[in-house]
């Protein structure tokens, strides 16, 4: 008589974002499976919970009705994930300022072996570039996320980095000039003016100033209107990220110099069409950094675009099974 053997190990990943929510079955190698996913489309508090847990179930029976064994879940989660009462703070999901996300997981789970891990957008993003991106190999490296904020996901020494909150990690309120303005105050001085919209802001003050444009009409203006200008050498645009390349460089300087990564990987929607400026913003760093430190780190756009948080949750639940 056979025997339905049960013989390979595998991890369920899940990508939670502000509006969408994704969930893969991967292998010990980071082999995809089976892969699901579909819009939050305003689902709110203990909703979005069941669906995570509804795709983690999912996951789980077909891992089990293809002879895979699967000992640990990893959530990546769009905001903080406080590993010290095991919730989290998602602001753009209403009512998750404290959510009990892992207890509702392991709930559904019903099995004490399989371990479930939750971390930060930002954390994942750097786990799966190291898994299989562009910082592959890598113990030391940092991601930056620049689109409508700025945040970046810090590994070192092979450890994510939190902060006693979980709070590490927010760079938007990196302070790379002075004096102090009340603008900052919902954002940071750098998110302010070198996010997505600080982008469009910046284009927006030139334009009521005075500053004379070719292709940017105030009071219209995105992100992609900027770069688009900046391609056709608009004098607006091209000031607007002149400046932008200034402060990303400052602040790979200042990360450069604190942590000494081997790579920066930048993501998120600016980067995108910023990714063109990488070697100048290296340059502006070294004008700021360590010596040595800024000349031995790479600055790499991101290999997996959106896939980054969900290929980290993968990675997040195999390091954390295998403790590696």
């Amino acid at each position: 008589m056979g025997v339905n053997k049960i013989n390979k190990g595998a991890v369920i990943g899940i990508d939670l974002g502000g509006t969408k929510l994704s969930a893969a079955l991967f292998t010990t190698e980071g082999e995809i499976l089976h892969r699901t996913g579909l819009l939050l489309e305003g689902t709110a508090g203990t909703g979005v919970g069941s669906l995570v847990t509804n795709l983690v179930l999912e996951h789980l029976e077909y891992a089990r009705g293809n002879n895979f064994h699967v000992d640990s879940v990893g959530i990546c989660v769009p905001g903080i994930s406080n590993q010290a009462d095991q919730t989290v703070w998602a602001p753009n999901i209403q009512g998750w300022e404290a959510y009990p996300l892992h207890l509702q997981v392991c709930d559904a789970l019903n099995d004490p072996s399989i371990q479930v891990f939750i971390e930060s957008d930002r954390s994942c993003s750097i786990l799966g570039e190291m898994w299989k991106g562009n910082a592959l190999n890598c113990r030391n490296a940092i991601f930056m996320a620049v689109g409508t904020g700025i945040g970046i996901g810090i590994v070192a020494d092979g450890r994510i980095i939190n902060g006693a909150n979980g709070i590490a990690g927010a760079v938007g309120w990196l302070a790379l000039d002075r004096p102090y303005s009340q603008d900052y105050d919902p954002c940071g001085h750098f998110e302010y003016h070198a996010s997505g919209p600080g982008i469009a802001r910046g284009a927006e003050r030139l334009l009521s100033a005075g500053a004379g444009s070719v292709y940017l009409l105030e009071g219209h203006i995105t992100t992609f209107d900027v770069f688009a200008a900046y391609s056709k050498s608009d004098p607006v645009a091209m000031k607007v990220i002149e400046e932008c390349i200034e402060l990303w460089g400052m602040a790979v300087a200042n990360l450069v110099s604190i942590f000494n990564p081997e790579k920066i990987i930048f993501g998120g929607g600016v980067f995108g069409p910023a990714v063109q400026f990488l070697d100048r913003i290296h340059n502006e760093a070294r004008k700021w950094a360590q010596p040595i430190s800024i000349e031995k780190v790479r600055l790499e756009g991101t290999a997996l675009k959106g896939d980054t948080g969900l290929y980290g949750a993968g990675y997040l639940a195999l390091k954390n099974q295998f403790k590696f």
